[in-house]
């Protein structure tokens, strides 16, 4: 059994991080849609996640929490983006539960 086939409830007992690939990032600004609060368009064009200060972060790699209140937000901007690139991990041992490298 995996986490990823689990509902939002069966993860949201650990915490969660998430990060974006820019170098898959398509612009597309769907996660930007579903949670503005943890995901912006940089004028580059592409996605970046945003500290809880709300402050972007551009380093490449970088992490921020994921809020219990827009873990289905975020799961969806997983799901549903285009580039494969947004990365949702438990932060106790980095195992992927949503996006494209989750078991």
């Amino acid at each position: 059994m995996t986490v990823q086939n689990e509902g939002p409830a069966a993860v949201a007992e650990e915490a969660l991080e998430v990060w974006i690939d820019q170098d898959l990032c398509t612009g597309d600004g769907i996660c930007a849609q579903y949670a503005p609060e943890v995901f912006e368009l940089d004028i580059d064009g592409l996605a970046y996640v945003k500290s809880p200060d709300d402050e972007l972060l551009q380093d490449k790699g970088a992490t921020t929490p994921v809020p219990l209140a827009l873990l289905t937000d975020v799961r969806d901007s997983a799901k549903d983006c285009p580039g494969d690139c947004i990365h949702v991990r438990r932060v106790s041992d980095k195992v992927e539960v949503y996006g494209p490298d989750a078991e």
